[in-house]
This record gives C-alpha cells, sequence and structure tokens, in this order.
C-alpha cells in the first residue's frame, strides 16, 4: 500500500466511520478498486486507523469522557458494548468470512438505504427544535445519558450487532437502535459515538496484538513495522482519519438535527446499485 492510497482509505475511514453509510462496507470497496485488497497489511491498516477516528469522538466529548465522577456512565458504556465483544470473540471466522464479499457489502448498502429512507416515519420525531413529532413528543424521548437505563444500553448494543455484516453500518444499527428504544434522533446519534469508542478499541487492539495474520501468523504490529512506509502509512493514515472524522462528526449531528436520515438512505440505494452493477459487469471483486 502506497502513501497515496493509504490517504485515499484513511479519508474514506474518517467521512464514513460515523455517517450511516457503512466504513468498512466503503473501505472494502476501495482497497478493491485500488487492487489493495488482499494484502495482509491492507487488511490491519483498515483497523487500525480506526485510532484516529475514536481520538476525534474523544476530543468532540472530551468533557463526556473524561468525567470521573460519574462512573455510571461507564458501567452504561460497557452494558453496550457487552454484545460485540461476545459476538467478535465466538464468531470472528464467520465475520472475516463475510468482510471478502464485496457482493454482500453492495447489497446491504442497498437494502439499507431502503430502510433509511422510511426510518424517520418508522420513529417520528422532531427534525427542527420548534417542532413536535406526530407520535412521540420531546417529553417522552431520552435525551441525556442520565434518563438512559442499562437495559436500554444493552439492547441498543444488540442493534450494534448487525453491523458485523459490512456494508450496513454500525453507525445506522446503533442509531436506529437508539430510536427503537425512545432515545431522541440527537442523543442516539451521541451514544453511538461513545458506543464507537470501547468498541473500536477492542477491535483496533485484537487486530494489532492478538490476530494472526496472512501465512507468515504474523501480530498487526508486526506487519506495520515490517517497513518504513508501513509505519508511515499508519501515522498518516491516523493523522487524516482524525481530522476527517472531527469534521464528519460535527456535521452529521447538525445534519441530523435538522434533516433526518433521507439523504443518506438515497446515497446508499445509489452506491449499492452501482457496485451490484459493476459486480454483475466483473468490473469489481
Amino acid at each position: 500500500m502506497s502513501i497515496l492510497e493509504a490517504v485515499i482509505v484513511a479519508i474514506i475511514e474518517g467521512l464514513t466511520e460515523f455517517l450511516p453509510v457503512s466504513s468498512t462496507g466503503h473501505m472494502i470497496i476501495a482497497s478493491s478498486l485500488l487492487g489493495v485488497a488482499e494484502n495482509d497489511f491492507t487488511k490491519v491498516f483498515e483497523v487500525s486507523i480506526q485510532l484516529g477516528a475514536i481520538l476525534a469522538v474523544v476530543l468532540v466529548y472530551w468533557r463526556k469522557f473524561f468525567q470521573f465522577n460519574n462512573p455510571i456512565f461507564y458501567a452504561k458504556l460497557i452494558a453496550g458494548v457487552v454484545p460485540a465483544l461476545l459476538a467478535g470473540l465466538f464468531f470472528n471466522d464467520a465475520i472475516e468470512a463475510l468482510l471478502g464479499s464485496e457482493l454482500v457489502v453492495a447489497i446491504a448498502l442497498l437494502l439499507g438505504g431502503f430502510i433509511l429512507l422510511y426510518i424517520d416515519r418508522l420513529f417520528p420525531q422532531p427534525v427542527h427544535s420548534d417542532l413536535l413529532a406526530t407520535e412521540t413528543t420531546r417529553s417522552e424521548l431520552i435525551e441525556a445519558d442520565e434518563q438512559l437505563t442499562f437495559k436500554k444500553a444493552f439492547v441498543v448494543g444488540c442493534w450494534q450487532l448487525l453491523a458485523m455484516i459490512p456494508g450496513v453500518s454500525r453507525s445506522a444499527s446503533s442509531i436506529i437502535g437508539g430510536m427503537q428504544q425512545k432515545l431522541s434522533r440527537n442523543f442516539a446519534a451521541e451514544f453511538s459515538f461513545f458506543l464507537a469508542v470501547p468498541t473500536m478499541v477492542a477491535a483496533t487492539g485484537y487486530s494489532l496484538f492478538l490476530k494472526d495474520w496472512g501465512t507468515e501468523e504474523a501480530k498487526g504490529f508486526e506487519l506495520i513495522l515490517a517497513s518504513q512506509q508501513n509505519i508511515i502509512a499508519f501515522v498518516v493514515g491516523n493523522m487524516v482519519a482524525f481530522v476527517v472524522a472531527l469534521l464528519a462528526i460535527r456535521f452529521f449531528i447538525s445534519y441530523l438535527k435538522k434533516y433526518g436520515f433521507r439523504i443518506f438512505g438515497i446515497y446508499r440505494i445509489i452506491v449499492g446499485t452501482i457496485l451490484i452493477v459493476l459486480y454483475w459487469m466483473g468490473l469489481l471483486g
């Protein structure tokens, strides 16, 4: 993987990690089109540059993450991340098999797009601060972590499991799960960001220090340290992912408050359709 290819993949990661469009799916497609998908370092890189995106979330919500006088907040995060940790532990091989399929990504993007088109109708909420939803009034919505129960946090974490299918989107599945549990659209997105930190830290740590990659069964950090180019790609990739994710988070929250999910549904349908056509023509995969 060249530095330019690393920057391209990192920009895609930063843009899509916290948007409901699937960062994993987009990176799989990008790596395939760039011709580096089968490289072991590329696979490690796609997971490890999540570190940059994680730091972006921590920076934006630093007051929340460093409120050590509120251990209940951390306990609720643990409750929400437990389902993903258990699923990753027991179904890692099955998940990896799906990660190599561009067709799975394309279909998941397409189907997920139709869901996002109608999600605001399924869970109607205000899109402007001065409007009330038709069925769920603002007083009934959960808008802060103090109102969130451990049970609801765990249920949202279970919804997050859908994102183990590449193309589904961790952000989309956890936000939809949050709205299904009566979280406001805004807080559902924020809690999705909060959940991302321990989830992605666990996934990155596993890929760097525990998982054996390739025929040589090298650890992820060993592949990164294998050459100066890999080290530079790793460092530059995380820096790019951090900056782009920082901008994406701020944009997403602002946009979501005003307009909801429809535009992301349309985007997914267009991209998913194009990818299926490319796959059918033999130009992808």
